[in-house]
């Protein structure tokens, strides 16, 4: 057999095994990542990204490098305590957030993190702010390059409009926002984990340099996005709910086109009493594919025990390959809504 014929063939079994089902969305509570102990009420906030003395010099060789303002980064690390700090708040979970300044507070590692901070250290901020754990902003890193490009315009003289070129200055900036949690109660390093964003803007010249110039937002850009990033870390302790798909069939039967045409508009009651319907049918290919729809409705109604049997049913005696991979996806949920729960739980 020729090599594209054997392609014609495979693509279409692919899209007729696809055309056999059709996708929904539902909503499903996943886990944060990080788990705080109940106990874990009142937090401080400290900034530790200060370079410590001995450091400096390389630091300063390090921003020429990266191109970063003599204080970029320094603002942008205090709007990335802002940004956790008020996400933090509208969590009902803590009954007191403090931000905590903290000069003492240095690192000897530019750009990544450094040593864990000592437990008499944590306990001292701990103690004078009446905090649970402390949440430490550790590294906070912009690194920056630009490069030019050059494009055609027209600018208007007193003897008319004429074509031109201008520079244009591209400059793509990486921001590193690194953090621990520390749990003091039990001397535990809760997370330790970074977040990352990349922002892109230009400027325009006569001349490349006319165009670098013209980058003037740089630092309030970097401090934006270090502000989202201090949001987007406070994420990490909190269950979020997203919405993932599903397939489920729609060809086998004259029920399952009628039942098709009742999902998609929202009547997934009387689509599941078609399909429970042919869950008897003598076609195995049939019932099998009725028993994985019967998985489908029972996971919207949140019955995930049921689901997973029904799922089972479909490949243990149907020999139905999708319903092994639902299968597994199903559990997996379920240990995920366990966990959520448990943090729900924990924050109340």
């Amino acid at each position: 057999m020729h090599r594209n014929s054997f392609t014609v063939i495979l693509l279409a079994f692919i899209f007729s095994s696809c055309a056999s089902t059709e996708m929904m969305h539902l909503s499903v509570l996943q886990p944060a990542p990080v788990s705080l102990p109940s106990y874990i009420k009142n937090v401080a906030v400290v900034n530790r990204t200060q370079i410590d003395k001995k450091s400096k010099v390389y630091d300063a060789i390090d921003k020429i490098v990266t191109l970063e303002g003599s204080k970029t980064d320094q603002n942008a690390a205090e709007e990335t305590i802002s940004g956790l700090t008020d996400e933090l708040k509208k969590n009902s979970r803590f009954e007191e957030i403090k931000m905590v300044k903290a000069s003492d507070l240095t690192t000897n590692t530019p750009g990544m993190f450094p040593a864990p901070l000592p437990w008499d250290v944590v306990e001292k901020y701990c103690d004078d702010n009446n905090a649970d754990a402390l949440f430490s902003l550790e590294l906070f890193d912009s690194d920056s390059k630009i490069d030019y490009s050059v494009y055609k315009t027209s600018i208007r003289t007193p003897f008319g409009t004429v074509p031109s070129i201008q520079q244009q200055a591209n400059m793509h900036t990486l921001v590193k926002a690194g953090w621990r949690i520390y749990d003091l109660r039990d001397k535990e390093i809760l997370d330790e984990a970074a977040v990352e964003r990349t922002i892109n803007y230009y400027g325009r010249g006569m001349n490349p340099l006319l165009a670098a110039q013209a980058l003037i937002n740089k630092k309030e850009a970097v401090k934006e996005v270090g502000n989202t990033a201090g949001h987007a870390y406070a994420f990490r302790i909190i269950p979020l709910w997203m919405r993932v798909s599903r397939n489920y069939y729609v060809r086998g039967t004259n029920n399952f086109k009628i039942a098709k045409r009742k999902a998609q508009t929202g009547n997934w009651d009387d689509a599941a009493k078609l399909w429970k319907d042919e869950t008897n049918n003598p076609k195995r290919k049939v019932a099998g594919r009725a028993c994985y729809n019967m998985a489908i409705i029972s996971e919207i109604n949140g019955h995930l025990d049921e689901a997973i049997k029904w799922a089972q049913q479909s490949y243990e005696n149907y020999n139905n390959h999708l319903a092994l991979y639902y299968v597994n996806i199903l559990k997996n949920r379920q240990i995920g809504d366990d966990i959520a729960k448990a943090q729900q739980e924990a924050a109340q």
